[in-house]
C-alpha cells in the first residue's frame, strides 16, 4: 500500500515538475521537491522499491534542472 502511495505522489510530483523545465518557470521545481522527497519516504517504508525508484528518478531530473537554473530560474 505504501509503495502505491509513493507512485501516486511520485506522479502528483511528475505534473509539477514537467511543466518546470521550461524556461522562467524552473521555481516550480521548489514546489515539487518536498512532494517528491515524502515519495522517497513512502518507499523506503514500502515492501517493494519501485514506488521510491520512481521518485528519485524525479528527483534528479528536479534538482539537475535547479542546477542548470542556478536554483531559481
Amino acid at each position: 500500500m505504501l509503495n502505491l502511495a509513493s507512485i501516486l505522489v511520485g506522479i502528483f510530483s511528475l505534473i509539477l515538475v514537467i511543466p518546470a523545465q521550461i524556461p522562467l518557470l524552473g521555481w516550480a521545481n521548489w514546489i515539487a521537491l518536498p512532494f517528491v522527497v515524502v515519495g522517497i519516504g513512502l518507499g523506503a517504508l514500502s515492501s517493494k522499491d519501485s514506488g521510491m525508484k520512481f521518485c528519485i528518478v524525479i528527483f534528479v531530473i528536479a534538482v539537475i534542472r535547479l542546477a542548470l537554473g542556478g536554483g531559481v530560474i
